[in-house]
């Protein structure tokens, strides 16, 4: 009799490959699709069944009655006295190598040195847990200084990401067992060994089931051969998490690369414009030896599994790092708005350069809001995947926009200059809609992830009716048709009915001001209408949908924006700043009107481009304390 336990033999269809073989997709883009929903099923069985997907704020916001505005508010972190030292320090050792000219190398890199300062001050150990040496900061707190950090260094704030989130850190401290943990989390934590995550490869990029790279037991190591590409903070004699084949499944092996290059291991090098600060290289394993002892063995799922948990940790800081981008670009286009006269003028009296700071102080706000609020799911046990996804898209969106469209367009042709922000740094302010996941991918993962319950509970019935009766496109006039789906479609029709019949549940708002009050109960009830749009949707395309990318992809959008409203709102709503409320709400009448289709009010005009004229004044307080550029090409204004 075999004594194998149900999780090791076939296990039940995943619900998107059962969708896509009805749908009449071949075996193999089935069972790939399969393997990813099945890997992201085993990370929802991670959590306790309140903190997963279909409970989580933006799930249940749209297919609930009633939204649960509470699940939508942030508050602001308690920060313990010595994580609030580490954080103080370690800014402080950035500002003085900045200031002394030491924060970047001969080849423009962040020198050991640097990396070493940060780690005697406590930097790298802020994620790793006490009894480690860390601090185990909680990503409440986390989370707003990598902001605060970005502003002077994005460079700096993104490899506390890498190495904390996306590296080695998450997964030995979530999957590894106790002697994996005492064996790597001293040396991470402080960052003797600073790490990264090897995931990606030439041929797996959002396709992970293309992975190629394997691990062979040999007696107590496991033998690897492959190539890993695009890994951020690698060099010899770093800690890698390696995602690699054993036995045909994605496993994690947690990997001391040698201090040099030998004939089993080599990077493989090549010219990269955005991430220049850092090192970013491929990984070439020829033979190399890894310890048995070495290889993460979750108690449910496997490699995928450890890959996607850390991942949404990694979005948070993503989106949390622009803000601080965009603070920077902010603080460069003051001063050039007062200096830059024309026509008699400094052109940050003129309305189009107003509305940009405006807008710019609007989008800092809603980086702000979604880091806040997704810190705090995290810390409250929630997966957060729906939430994470949309601080990515819009973190990674928003600073590629306001680059191009508000810093670049103000500064005019000295944005081209060497030595100018957006000129150094363009490539690094557009890489983020790629890395941590494409925007638009990430985009159809949310909407899937919205839709797999509803999709589970009401349409694989009737599909798997339909496919028995070898029906492919069902018509319900036809007797033969109606009688496949007798029963099966019964549910879907009360639910149906419920929906059209109901009116919208009232949302309860916390006491706020009357403008961002009418946001947030745009953003509550125009939620509650998108459950039966998308469900028209589902049942208009059935087992096509798959193939809608577009339509999935603009259902999505819509979604993600109507929950930043909501988030915006009660964000700004708690803020005693002014000038953080009134940008608040002039993101969110911007995200209405794109919702809507409307143009914009004078009145909005006019509040905007007042917003922008305080911005040039100095109002915006959290840009106080950065070091605005030098003006490039200046000019004598009394000639």
């Amino acid at each position: 009799m075999s004594t194998k336990t149900p999780t090791e033999n076939e296990q039940e269809t995943s619900f998107a490959e059962m969708a896509l073989k009805l749908g009449g997709k071949s075996d193999d883009e089935a069972r790939r699709t399969g393997a990813i929903d099945t890997a992201d099923d085993q990370v929802e069985a991670l959590f306790a069944p309140q903190y997963q997907t279909v409970n989580s704020p933006a799930h249940t916001a749209v297919w609930d009655r009633g939204v649960k505005v509470d699940l939508f508010q942030s508050a602001d972190p308690v920060v313990d006295d010595d994580i609030q030292k580490v954080m103080d320090a370690s800014i402080e050792v950035v500002k003085k190598h900045r200031a002394a000219g030491t924060l970047l190398d001969e080849d423009r890199k962040i020198p050991d040195q640097v990396l070493s300062d940060l780690g005697e001050c406590g930097y790298w150990g802020l994620l790793v847990d006490r009894e480690y040496g860390g601090l185990r900061a909680p990503f409440s707190v986390f989370a707003p200084f990598l902001t605060r950090m970005a502003s002077v260094d994005p460079t700096i704030a993104g490899l506390a990401s890498v190495h904390g989130c996306i590296g080695a850190v998450d997964p030995v401290r979530t999957f590894g067992n106790a002697d994996q943990k005492q064996r790597f989390l001293p040396d991470l934590g402080t960052g003797a060994r600073l790490s990264a995550f090897a995931l990606t490869e030439p041929c797996a990029g959002s396709d992970l089931t293309q992975l190629r790279t394997r691990a062979v037991l040999d007696g107590d190591t496991y033998v690897v051969n492959g190539e890993k590409l695009f890994i951020t903070n690698v060099v010899p004699g770093r800690t890698i998490g390696l995602v690699c084949l054993v036995e045909d499944k994605p496993a994690v092996l947690i990997v001391d690369l040698p201090k040099e290059e030998n004939s089993n291991f080599s990077l493989k090098k090549y010219g990269l414009w955005a991430l220049k600060h850092t090192y970013n290289q491929g990984i070439v394993f020829n033979d190399f030896r890894v310890p048995a002892e070495n290889l993460l063995t979750p108690a449910r799922g496997d490699g995928l599994t450890i890959a996607y948990h850390g991942l949404n940790l990694g979005r948070i800081a993503l989106c949390a790092n622009a803000a601080g981008t965009m603070r920077t670009m902010m603080a460069s286009m003051i001063p050039w708005a007062n200096f830059r006269v024309t026509y008699g003028a400094a052109i940050g009296k003129r309305e189009l350069v107003q509305r940009r700071l405006g807008q710019m102080a609007g989008l800092i706000t809603a980086c702000d809001a979604l880091t806040a609020w997704c810190s705090n799911l995290i810390d409250g046990g929630y997966r957060g995947e729906m939430e994470c996804v949309i601080a990515k898209v819009f973190g990674s969106e928003v600073q590629k926009h306001a680059a191009i469209e508000l810093c670049m367009k103000t500064h005019g042709g000295r944005a081209f200059l060497h030595g100018h922000l957006l000129g150094d740094n363009v490539h690094e302010f557009l890489a983020p809609c790629i890395y941590e996941g494409e925007g638009e991918m990430l985009g159809m993962a949310f909407f899937k992830s919205l839709v797999k319950d509803h999709g589970k509970t009401y349409f694989e019935p009737v599909g798997k009716a339909l496919a028995a009766a070898g029906i492919k496109k069902p018509n319900p006039l036809n007797p033969a048709h109606a009688w496949a789906l007798k029963g099966v479609v019964v549910p879907y029709l009360k639910w149906l009915a419920a929906q059209k019949l109901m009116p919208i549940a009232k949302s309860e708002l916390p006491n706020m001001p009357s403008e961002l009050a009418r946001h947030a109960e745009f953003a509550c009830n125009s939620l509650q209408r998108m459950a039966l749009e998308i469900s028209d949707t589902m049942g208009k395309f059935q087992l096509a949908l798959a193939d809608r990318q577009c339509r999935m992809a603009e259902l999505s959008g819509r979604c993600q924006d109507l929950i930043t409203i909501l988030c915006t709102s009660l964000y700004g709503a708690r803020q005693s700043d002014e000038i953080v409320r009134t940008s608040a709400d002039v993101l969110c009448q911007e995200l209405i009107q794109k919702y809507t289709g409307t143009r914009p009010s004078n009145r909005y005009y006019r509040q905007i481009t007042e917003l922008g004229g305080a911005i040039a004044n100095g109002s915006f307080k959290s840009i106080s304390e950065i070091n605005p550029e030098e003006i490039l090409m200046g000019y004598d204004l009394e000639e």
